[in-house]
Formats: C-alpha cells, sequence, structure tokens
C-alpha cells in the first residue's frame, strides 16, 4: 500500500504510529471510559464506485496534459479522497468511499490549469485543487461528480531572491521539502503547523494557515508577496510590492478562498536567513488563568518570542504524564514546584522558543519575555522539556492515529478572541463539548492557546470520547455544532487557522454578515460564473 492510500485510513503507517502506552490506555480508562479496539478497512479492500465522468471530457483533458497525467483509476482516485479530520478517518474505517473523485488530473504548469478549469467550466464539471490532503474541516468532501486537481507536479522551488528574501515555489511544495531546499541557501520559511509534514505550500494560502511559531515568524497570509491564480476567466496576478494602497488588497481575498475562486500555480513568499541559535524553555505557571495573564502582559510589552504556547490544566495533566517525569523524578518536580509556590495539580504548561542570527539578540529577547513570565508567577523548567516538545512537535497525528485505533474519538477545534473574552471562552467551549458528549465518565477536553497578538489570542481545543463506532460522524457532529454555536456566542471567530471548508460553513454569514456573503458571491461570479471551483466551502 503506497503513503497516499495509507492517509485514507491515517496519518502514517504502523511503524510510525506510536503504542499507547499502558499509563496512558489506563489514565484514558479512567477519565473516559474504556473502549473497545475500532478496525480499520484496508484501502485495497474498499469498492470503489465507477468514474461517472464522460468521456468527451476524459480525452479534453488528455489533450491538454497527456494520458499519463490523467486517471480514472481506483488507486489514483482513492489517493485524492477527503481530508485528515476525525470524520474524514471514520469514513474509512466504515469503508464509505462515496465522496471519492471521478477523475485525477496532474497539471505541470500554470497555462494548463487554465485550459483545464476552461474546459471543466465549459461541461459545468467541478473541480477541487487537491495539494497535501490535510483539510479538517471538509475542504475537500463533496459526493457530486468532479475532477481531482493534483498539484505535485507543480512542486519546485523556482526562484529565490537573497537581497529581497523571497522565494517563489509551485503551490505543490511541501514544507519538509521547501525547508530543505531553503535551507541548502542559508533560508527557512518559518511555517511549522502541526500538519508541516503533508501539507503544501498552496494549501497554506488557501486556507490562510497559522504555523506553531507564528507569533514570531508570523501567518501565512503575513508571508505572501504575491499569488498567481488561474480561474475560469483568465489569470489574476495579485501583489507587486512589500505594501501598497492601490486600492483593496485582492491578495486578501484569494487568501483563504480555499480554491473556490481559482487556483493557486506560483506563490512569492517571504523566507528569513536560516536561525543559527534556537533557544526552547519550558514553564509552569500557577494556573491557566494566571499563564493566559502572563502572555498577554509580554504580547503588549512587545516581549514575546517566537513560539507561545500555555496548555490548560487538563493538557498540562497530560502532558505530564505522557512525557513528564515518573517515580522519584515526579516527587522531586513536586517538592520543586512546592517551594516556589506552585501546585503541579493545578499547574499550567507553557512552552517557549526563540529563534535568530544573532545569539546576543535572542538571549535579549529571551530575557525579555521571561520578566513578564516570572510577573505572573511562571517557574522555569530549563531547556530539556522546551527541547523535547520541539523534536516531537509533529507526533500529534500519529498519536491519534493509535488512539482511533484503541477505539477513541480524538479531534480538534480551534477559535481566536480577545483577551478580554478568552477565559470565558475556553470555559464555554469546554461546557459545550462535555454537554454533547456526555457519557460518564468521560469526555476528556483539553487545551491551549498557541498563537500570541496583543489584543488577543488563539483557542485550541481537543477533545478524547470513547467512539461511537455504530455512527461516529453523528456523535462528532453533535459536539462540533454544540462548540461552534459556543464559540460564536462568545464572538469569538469560527476558525483561526483550519480554514471554512463545508463543516464551519453554517457559521460564516453569523461572522461575516448576510452583505459579507453577497460580497464573497459576486466575487465567485465574477471569477467563476458557471460554479465549478470547490463547489460549497465558505458555502459558495
Amino acid at each position: 500500500m503506497d503513503a497516499q492510500e495509507h492517509s485514507l485510513t491515517r496519518w502514517g503507517s504502523a511503524d510510525e504510529t506510536p503504542a499507547v502506552e499502558d499509563r496512558v490506555r489506563d489514565y484514558l480508562t479512567q477519565r473516559v471510559g474504556l473502549a473497545r479496539p475500532w478496525p480499520r478497512v484496508d484501502p485495497r479492500a474498499e469498492e470503489v464506485p465507477p468514474s461517472r465522468m464522460r468521456g468527451d471530457v476524459v480525452s479534453a483533458l488528455i489533450d491538454i496534459v497527456g494520458a499519463e497525467n490523467v486517471s480514472v483509476e481506483p488507486g489514483a482516485r482513492l489517493g485524492a479522497t477527503g481530508g485528515a479530520s476525525f470524520a474524514d478517518y471514520a469514513r474509512r474505517r466504515t469503508g464509505d468511499v462515496s465522496d471519492v473523485p471521478d477523475l485525477v488530473v496532474r497539471p505541470g504548469h500554470h497555462d494548463e490549469v487554465v485550459r483545464i478549469l476552461t474546459v471543466l467550466s465549459a461541461q459545468d464539471v467541478a473541480v477541487v485543487p487537491v495539494g497535501g490532503g490535510t483539510s479538517v474541516v471538509g475542504g475537500l468532501r463533496m459526493s457530486v461528480p468532479r475532477v481531482a486537481l493534483v498539484l505535485d507536479r507543480l512542486g519546485d522551488l523556482l526562484d529565490l531572491d537573497p537581497v529581497s528574501g523571497i522565494a517563489t515555489i509551485g503551490p505543490g511544495v511541501t514544507g519538509p521539502c521547501l525547508e530543505a531546499l531553503l535551507a541548502a541557501r542559508g533560508f527557512t520559511l518559518g511555517h511549522l503547523p502541526q500538519s508541516w509534514e503533508r501539507a503544501s505550500m498552496g494549501g497554506y494560502a488557501a486556507t490562510r494557515s497559522a504555523g506553531q511559531a507564528s507569533t514570531g515568524y508570523g501567518r501565512s497570509d503575513e508571508m505572501i508577496e504575491s499569488l498567481v491564480v488561474a480561474t475560469p476567466m483568465g489569470t489574476m496576478d495579485v501583489g507587486r510590492a512589500p505594501s501598497s494602497a492601490a486600492g483593496p488588497d485582492l491578495r486578501g481575498l484569494l487568501i483563504g478562498s480555499e480554491g473556490a475562486l481559482g487556483v493557486i500555480t506560483r506563490l512569492r513568499l517571504r523566507v528569513r536567513r536560516l536561525p543559527d541559535t534556537r533557544i526552547y524553555d519550558a514553564a509552569i505557571l500557577p494556573g491557566f488563568a494566571a499563564g493566559v495573564a502572563a502572555f498577554r502582559d509580554a504580547a503588549q510589552s512587545r516581549a514575546t518570542a517566537d513560539v507561545m504556547r500555555l496548555s490548560d490544566e487538563a493538557e498540562t495533566a497530560t502532558t505530564l504524564l505522557m512525557s513528564g517525569p515518573t517515580g522519584l523524578l515526579a516527587a522531586g518536580l513536586d517538592r520543586y514546584l512546592r517551594v516556589r509556590g506552585v501546585d503541579r495539580e493545578g499547574a499550567s504548561l507553557a512552552i517557549l522558543g526563540w529563534e535568530g542570527t544573532d545569539r546576543d539578540l535572542v538571549t535579549a529577547r529571551r530575557a525579555a519575555t521571561w520578566r513578564a513570565l516570572r510577573r505572573h508567577g511562571a517557574v522555569s523548567l530549563g531547556h530539556r522539556p522546551g527541547e523535547s516538545w520541539r523534536r516531537h512537535r509533529f507526533a500529534g497525528p500519529f498519536l491519534r492515529d493509535a488512539l482511533m485505533d484503541a477505539g477513541y474519538l480524538v479531534e480538534t477545534l480551534e477559535t481566536a478572541t480577545h483577551w478580554n473574552g478568552y477565559l470565558d471562552l475556553h470555559a464555554d467551549v469546554n461546557q459545550a463539548l462535555h454537554s454533547a458528549l456526555q457519557a460518564p465518565p468521560g469526555p476528556y477536553v483539553m487545551s491551549h492557546l498557541s498563537h500570541v497578538y496583543e489584543t488577543g489570542a488563539s483557542l485550541y481545543t481537543t477533545v478524547i470520547a470513547v467512539a461511537d463506532q455504530a455512527d461516529p460522524l453523528a456523535q462528532w457532529a453533535r459536539a462540533k455544532s454544540a462548540a461552534t454555536d459556543a464559540i460564536m456566542e462568545s464572538n469569538a471567530t469560527v476558525t483561526h487557522h483550519h480554514a471554512v471548508g463545508r463543516d464551519h460553513a453554517p457559521w460564516l454569514e453569523a461572522e461575516i454578515g448576510s452583505l459579507g456573503i453577497d460580497v464573497l458571491r459576486a466575487t465567485k461570479h465574477a471569477v467563476d460564473p458557471r460554479g465549478v471551483l470547490n463547489p460549497g466551502v465558505l458555502g459558495l
């Protein structure tokens, strides 16, 4: 089974998926409930429905890209199916492949994409751009006949301007590939979401993603200097200078549009010199409220780290269980914290990271951040836990594979709000998930703050419950709906970095208003009058 087929049911291979340790399994049984193993359907055994694509459409696309880059074969279509959410993986576990595309096309350059979109628009055939397939909000999921436009052939570093610090790339480049290419030339993008190992640069831009170091490096939308976008009506080339007052910024309209307004075929991204100094620390604060106050203080004092991550009490307890000290070492940590006035049972763990090319500057920035945190009772745990987090920061999706195999629902959701409502939002989302998934003793709900701004921050929540293997989709839909209602009632955003997709679309009008929806619809009609570009995302 190849890597693409594997991605349908799990993030990694069996060798990459960690085993659930006995102490973790016992902890989950106590806090969440006893689960039974949840078998996976081998993708090779799935009965892929026949392609519904008309022969004349297939022939027209072969004329554009060649027969070797057009496929109706089940394996190729499965490899371009769905995303990486709990709902996507739960469907595969039940053998549901009803959302498999009917045709896979792999264009090799921008002009081919324009010609493909022109043909499909004329034939009223839907088309979905596919990069790394890591959408967790239904951005790739639909059941109408459609073409999957797989962009892996548009996966090169096309140019690097070392004077301006700008890399020109194709949308199919993945995070590890781009970082390797840039590092060889002394640069880095510094955009590292948890999906980094599989996600593509085009996907970053199309979903307005944020990386784990976004507090220091910025979000993906802050890195994008320009975009070239193919549409059924022609080409849009937006972004000519570092800043402009030439009317509304059309980059902002295309970034986050999830393929509904066009297909990104080239990006110019701001890159930075590769850091030679990296310092990662861990700290304990006396509770999540104290930690939130400390992070706000650092942000508003302009003393932030590049990575700022703060776990609430529940996530802190889980982190210490899975990777913290045990036995005598754990007792030693408890004594160390008690002497400094912190009770580990109610503590909040912070991970902080500073990076740069000037060691003295990095050290000075670190000292400024620590001054802010110590004003709120922060206690240092030293470098080792921070470095451990940095080395294992992409392990979450692999652990989810193991927990789903063990029979648990594991999913995340995220939002952002201003500081004055942050703790209330945290409480409201927590309560909504507990109410929707009430099955004593679970669920287990834990959150962290991971993207810091002067006026507010993100809230990222993970929930674990015993999976209803008879109907896991309905189980999560109830919880997701309840949590999103709570988010909107708190006047927070429906999404901070996962995008809208189809899952969040029902709440988008509540956030941007009916006139805002009309503006999006008018824009879509201008570039996609037949409505073939990823129909359904953004509610369009």
